[in-house]
């Protein structure tokens, strides 16, 4: 070991030889660094940063700029390769512990995912329940209810979706503004006293029990609704850890960590689904034909919700014990733009910027929950067509089980394609809208047929593939982009809002449904898909492949309002929507400028750094970086970074005495168009400073 410190010492490494990150510095190292850099050996050095292997030909050129058969040869051979990579790593996993894949699931999915999961049990409870309320308490759920208020009744799912709307929106902008950890402990202990509530609601009739009921429901829904934006970010952010430039994992995997926790949903409809048919079994003698009597409805529907109760405890102890870092990407964001509580400069600047993406995500969103949502709360008369006329409930119950498998074979291919570049988020989010068009408008112009026994197959199988290309499609896609596509300072905001809009399409569907049959309902649904899927081609980005820092890094440049000197991938055509392509926002993309200004920005980045650790050393409190380690700079970048700054005032005053050592200027072969204009502007207008909205 002694004589490779040696070594290196004394024989730097030639540029392009990239070592060991934070190796042993031993002060003289900048004795060796060549004088002048060529453009060659500048890209050496830095490409690792600023043309990482997944996105750029060894050339420098972006997947996305190659000829189509070309592409296609890059960008198999990335995807290839990344897959056997993570083939060879769950072997290595197996070998050292069989179980540990498990165990990564566990933590990669099922943890973060666990709110929605519940969120999905309880949610979709309430269509699987009505059956067998209609068939015990008819004089409450029956057509002529002599016990009950009609309106009251209707409440239980009007007043769920309500509280899930406010959740949406309330916390969103907590998210923002008091972190997203407090926002995901506020939403586990709202749901576990909403399970309690519902477990224990009562009256002194059954109309007061049926207020209760829904009351109960209202108030889990608030944390339900916030579990969306919460979720969402907080996966999203946790794909990369705050500081690091190295984001290869966020590129290709960011779609498949967020849509892992997003599927738990379908998993919570499984397992209410399940345990239901398993109760009514236990409490009415293991059969499952009526009449079910009082007692054996009341045990089934509150022991069904009190078992998620224990989970929910649970996730408040984990939330709040076990996810100390939750809201770190966010608190970087704010302690850089010297933002205390809710960024409202950063809420203006982005529905001006970013109108037509707020329009994209928040009306797909609406559009898909008409189908979702719709059909989950009043599938049971679905399915009746399905599976002809019956009293028995476990009839529609086990046709359900059949439909949600479906739903999560969709949800995991959805995982499995959603960061595929030539698929992605935007052509899977059209070809599942137009597939549930297709899949509702053809039985809805010849419903007589395939309701009829010649028919009823075809009809079954539309049904169930309508169910998969939904998860499949609109519903995995408008979770992730809801918060993808706006900056950091803002992204719990624009998804609680978006989300917001989207539980208005399931209203409109519970409200809507009460008053239209079953073939109406077919007559209807289909066009919400035409207009999602024509949404999603003129107004949302695909950001399928492209670094979510990169896209922070555009959010500097507009927020010190240089939006037009920004000319990386974040604008590249690829990444643009048909309405920002006709706008002319990608006019500036630039590829040999941007390579200029990424080494600019990072230079920002490690000035900053060495600032901090200056700081530090000398017995001061480091500001600005919340972990002076939190890097990926090889010695290389520390080098050159070293030998081309520019000299402070004190070393300028020492080098005219002549009692300064040699001190180089930065290169103007490196220099940015634009530096010597934000030199000028100072520092509070250049991105990455205090004025500039997130950490890169």
């Amino acid at each position: 070991m002694a004589d490779l410190l040696r070594h290196h010492r004394h024989h730097a490494p030639g540029a392009g030889e990239i070592p060991v990150p934070h190796g042993p510095s031993t002060g003289d190292e900048h004795e060796h660094y060549p004088k002048s850099v060529s453009m060659d050996q500048q890209h050496a050095i830095f490409s690792y940063l600023t043309h990482p292997d997944d996105c750029y030909t060894p050339e420098g050129t972006y997947w996305a700029d190659l000829p189509l058969k070309e592409r296609v040869k890059f960008v198999n051979n990335v995807q290839n390769k990344e897959a056997w990579e993570e083939v060879k790593a769950i072997g290595r996993m197996m070998k050292e512990d069989p179980l540990s894949p498990v165990t990564w699931y566990w933590t990669n999915a099922v943890l973060p995912g666990a709110g929605l999961g519940l969120e999905g049990y309880v949610l979709f409870s309430i269509g699987n329940l009505e059956p067998l309320f209609r068939s015990t308490w008819p004089q409450c759920w029956g057509k002529n209810a002599t016990e009950c208020s009609a309106n009251w009744v209707a409440s239980v799912t009007y007043l769920e979706v309500i509280g899930i709307m406010v959740g949406q929106m309330a916390v969103g902008v907590i998210g923002d503004w008091i972190g997203r950890r407090w926002g995901l402990i506020q939403d586990a202990a709202i749901m576990f006293v909403g399970l309690l509530m519902i477990t224990a609601s009562w009256g002194l009739d059954l109309n007061g029990w049926v207020i209760c009921y829904a009351w109960s429901l209202f108030f889990y829904g608030f944390g339900v609704g916030g579990e969306y934006p919460i979720t969402a970010t907080s996966s999203m952010e946790n794909a990369v850890s705050a500081g690091k430039l190295s984001t290869r994992d966020d590129r290709l995997h960011r779609g498949r960590k967020v849509t892992m926790a997003f599927l738990m949903q379908g998993w919570g409809q499984f397992f209410n689904q399940a345990l239901l048919i398993i109760l009514l079994l236990i409490f009415h003698h293991g059969d499952g034909n009526p009449p079910y009597g009082t007692t054996t409805t009341q045990w089934l529907w509150r022991v069904s919700f009190a078992l998620p109760a224990v989970g929910t405890l649970w996730l408040v102890y984990h939330r709040a014990y076990k996810m100390p870092h939750a809201g770190r990407q966010l608190a970087a964001v704010k302690k850089k733009s010297n933002v205390t509580g809710y960024d409202v400069d950063s809420l203006r600047l982005a529905c001006n910027i970013f109108g037509g993406r707020l329009l994209a995500t928040a009306g797909t969103w609406f559009c898909n929950d008409v189908f979702f949502y719709g059909n989950k709360l009043f599938q049971a008369q679905f399915i009746a067509v399905l599976s002809g006329p019956t009293e028995s409930v476990m009839t529609g119950w086990i046709w359900n089980l059949y439909n949600v498998i479906v739903s999560l074979v969709g949800y995991y291919l959805a995982s499995i394609l959603i960061d595929n570049k030539f698929y992605g988020r935007k052509m899977m989010q059209q070809v599942g809208f137009l597939m549930c068009f297709i899949m509702f408008v053809v039985p809805a112009f010849n419903y007589e047929y395939y309701t009829s026994p010649a028919g009823i197959k075809a009809f079954q199988a539309m049904y169930f593939l309508s169910s998969f290309f939904n998860q499949f499609g609109p519903n995995s896609v408008t979770f992730l982009v809801a918060g993808e596509v706006f900056p950091t300072p803002i992204r719990a905001s624009a998804h609680g809002f978006s989300a917001c809009i989207g539980k208005a399409g399931a209203l409109l569907a519970s409200v809507l449904y009460n008053y239209i049959d079953t073939q109406t309902k077919f007559y209807v649904v289909p066009w919400f898909g035409l207009a999602g899927m024509l949404l999603t081609w003129l107004f949302l980005p695909d950001t399928t492949g492209l670094d979510l820092k990169e896209q922070e890094r555009r959010w500097d440049y507009i927020r010190a309002g240089r939006d037009q000197d920004y000319h990386g991938i974040a604008v590249h055509p690829k990444h643009l929507s048909l309405w920002e392509r006709l706008r002319g926002v990608g006019k500036n993309y630039n590829p040999e400028l941007d390579r200029k200004q990424k080494i600019e920005d990072i230079r920002e980045e490690w000035e900053g750094k060495e600032r901090a650790r200056a700081q530090k050393e000398a017995g001061g409190e480091a500001t600005g970086m919340d972990d002076l380690s939190d890097d990926e700079w090889t010695d290389e970048v520390h080098h050159y970074f070293r030998n081309t700054r520019e000299p402070s005032e004190k070393e300028r005053a020492a080098a005219t005495t002549g009692k300064a050592g040699e001190v180089m200027m930065t290169p103007a072969s490196i220099s940015s168009p634009s530096s010597a204009a934000m030199t000028e502007k100072g520092d509070e207008e250049k991105p990455g400073s205090s004025s500039a909205s997130s950490a890169r």
